[in-house]
């Protein structure tokens, strides 16, 4: 029995109901998004490079069969910026996961809006608040505050045996948050400070808080500050001949941090890091720096290692199968994963990592020695 020819008004109602679902179509055949949304203009600019960097070199070496698209977006240094980039990332409806801001109050604006489009939040920032609020969608894959000072702390307690120390901490979210768990550490070990003040981003001329704090008498410096300030401070206290031992946060590690300051400058300086991979103590960490530096052309520091390790947890899940952001989020939530820099699992917070280490400069070179190991500081006393 002969079939009969479709008729040309039957045909066209085909492709107009074709044409009506092509863009769905497309939709489910394209590749998942992951949105990295950091600062990489203004004060933050190297801490956000870096986070940059790190995410797109994961995105790069995805494993076999694992697609996923990032595309940049700059956050500079207000909420209001950050937000409207995640608004706008979510409005696509493909992302699976964001990277998202380094600086504390970006990432904190940003919560709420990931809890309502229950998209994972992917973050380096150590501001401790970040996972203390209860959001289920955040994940940080930095040690917190509330570890890595731990380390800070007892460094310069124990192994330098220090008693008087001063601190001179960032007025951000990210220096309070430093603060906040340095003075009572410091307490605890028996070694109350003797000095503290807040310095605002856009101070330039550190050596007034410098003579304040010369002027208490402490044994040691302890420095909660960003990245410019940061080399800043510890040039001008090379330069009047402060002479105590610096103990710096984590922005002192980094080698763009490093490269603003001459390398007998940084002679008695160390700082606290989630890691140093410019140190390189494992094999496959130089094969990493090799890869890095091919991509980039210049050195990484530990917040690029964390957001790497943090992009291909997440691949590793859509590998393993996950294929929206509930599953990636439940993934992220359960599943422990053997990065480069350390193993990372939630404690049930979205807090990943929990060791960090302490980093020291000889004086003659600007790539510091790993001198300190500190494991599980989430059991700190």
């Amino acid at each position: 029995m002969d079939m009969p020819k479709p008729t040309a008004a039957f045909v066209g109602a085909v492709l107009l109901v074709l044409a009506a679902f092509a863009p769905f179509a497309a939709r489910g055949a394209a590749a998942a998004e992951m949105p990295i949304l950091v600062p990489i203009t203004g004060p933050l600019a190297l801490e956000g490079t870096s986070q940059q960097n790190g995410a797109l070199l994961a995105l790069k070496e995805a494993p076999p069969g694992v697609e996923l698209k990032g595309t940049v977006s700059d956050t500079d240094t207000t909420p209001e910026v950050a937000v409207n980039a995640l608004e706008r990332a979510a409005a696509s409806g493909r992302p699976i996961a964001v990277v998202a801001s380094i600086f504390g109050p970006q990432i904190l604006a940003m919560l709420p809006l990931a809890e309502r489009y229950r998209l994972p939040l992917l973050t380096i920032s150590g501001t401790a608040k970040v996972t203390e609020l209860g959001n289920a969608y955040v994940f940080r894959f930095f040690p917190a505050d509330t570890l890595v000072k731990w380390a800070q702390a007892r460094y310069a307690v124990e192994e330098l045996g220090k008693r008087r120390p001063a601190l001179i901490y960032q007025t951000t979210a990210y220096g309070q948050s430093g603060e906040a768990v340095l003075l009572p550490a410091l307490k605890t070990l028996g070694a109350p400070l003797v000095f503290e003040e807040g310095i605002d981003l856009a101070v330039k001329d550190m050596l007034p808080v410098l003579t304040r704090a010369k002027a208490a008498r402490p044994d040691v410096l302890l420095l909660q500050l960003h990245a410019g300030p940061t080399a800043l401070l510890v040039r001008e206290a090379a330069r009047m001949g402060l002479g105590l031992p610096i103990v710096a946060g984590s922005a002192m590690h980094q080698p763009s941090t490093a490269a603003l300051v001459e390398p007998a400058e940084l002679k008695g300086v160390c700082a606290e890091t989630g890691s140093s991979p410019v140190s390189a103590e494992s094999p496959q960490i130089k094969t990493w720096l090799a890869h890095y530096r091919a991509a980039f052309g210049g050195d990484p520091d530990a917040y690029a290692l964390a957001q790497y390790d943090g992009v291909e947890m997440v691949e590793q899940a859509i590998a393993q199968g996950a294929r929206t952001p509930a599953e990636v989020r439940d993934y992220l939530a359960s599943k422990s994963y053997a990065g480069l820099a350390t193993t990372y699992r939630s404690d049930g917070r979205g807090n990943m990592a929990h060791a960090a280490e302490i980093v020291c400069y000889d004086g003659k070179t600007r790539i510091p020695t790993v001198i300190k190991h500190y494991d599980r500081l989430d059991a700190a006393p």
